[in-house]
This record gives structure tokens, C-alpha cells and sequence, in this order.
């Protein structure tokens, strides 16, 4: 009888390891929102407001389509003002592409990032204004 490879032993194992969307997106969220120049992932209205009412979503701005060995990431994003944006591409891509893969095993095919906005300091201050104001 011959025996298995490691390899072979490993894909066996995986044949039955499934992925939702939400995790590989929780994942690539978390992954792009480590990177500096990277202000926020954007959302919609419903995101945002769930936001307002506390409650913190790491899948928002994130889409992925998920197949047995492959996975395509799609990115909403908000830029910090005066970063460049190609960089900050490059490093989102090789952080989500790193995260995902070290965690799920699952090839990353594609990853696009959609800049929504720019966030200024301004911006930042307002905000952090607004939540001073709702706690006291």
C-alpha cells in the first residue's frame, strides 16, 4: 500500500474546510485597516448607521466573492490626507493578501481598493468633538 505525502495528507484535510464571506471579509478588513495611511473602511447609510448606535462592524466597505481555492477582495476605503495612495494601495494589497492566506490558505486572485474620500485632520477633530459631546 502506498503511502500518503504530506501534501496529499493537507489537501484531504482542506477538501471539507469551508470559508464563509463573512470571515474572509472580517479578515480583510482587519488586514486593510492596519494600514498606516488607511483612515477607515467606508460604508453605506445602513453601516453608518449602525455605527452611530455603537455598534462596530469589521466587515464594512469590504466585498469578496469566495470559490473552493480562490478569493477576490473588494475595498471601500477613506485615505488620510497627504498619504500616497499608491502606496498605501500596494500595502493594503500585500497586507490582505498575507492575512488571508495565512489564515485560510485560499489564494487571493484579486484585490481592488476604492478610494471614497480623503480624510483631512479637520475631519478627524470634528468628529472626535461630536463623540466628547455625546458622552458628557
Amino acid at each position: 500500500m502506498p503511502e500518503k505525502t504530506q501534501t496529499q495528507n493537507q489537501t484531504q484535510q482542506q477538501e471539507g474546510l469551508k470559508f464563509s464571506e463573512e470571515v474572509i471579509k472580517k479578515i480583510a478588513g482587519i488586514a486593510a485597516s492596519e494600514v498606516e495611511g488607511i483612515d477607515s473602511m467606508s460604508s453605506g447609510f445602513v453601516e453608518g448607521f449602525a455605527e452611530r448606535l455603537g455598534r462596530t462592524n469589521l466587515t464594512k466597505g469590504v466585498s469578496v466573492e469566495v470559490g473552493e481555492k480562490q478569493v477576490a477582495v473588494d475595498l471601500s476605503v477613506i485615505v488620510e490626507y497627504g498619504q500616497n495612495i499608491p502606496d498605501v494601495y500596494k500595502k493594503v494589497v500585500q497586507n490582505v493578501k498575507s492575512s488571508i492566506v495565512k489564515m485560510t490558505g485560499l489564494e487571493v486572485v484579486e484585490v481592488t481598493m476604492h478610494v471614497e474620500d480623503v480624510s483631512t485632520e479637520d475631519e478627524k477633530n470634528y468628529e472626535n468633538e461630536e463623540d466628547r459631546a455625546r458622552v458628557e
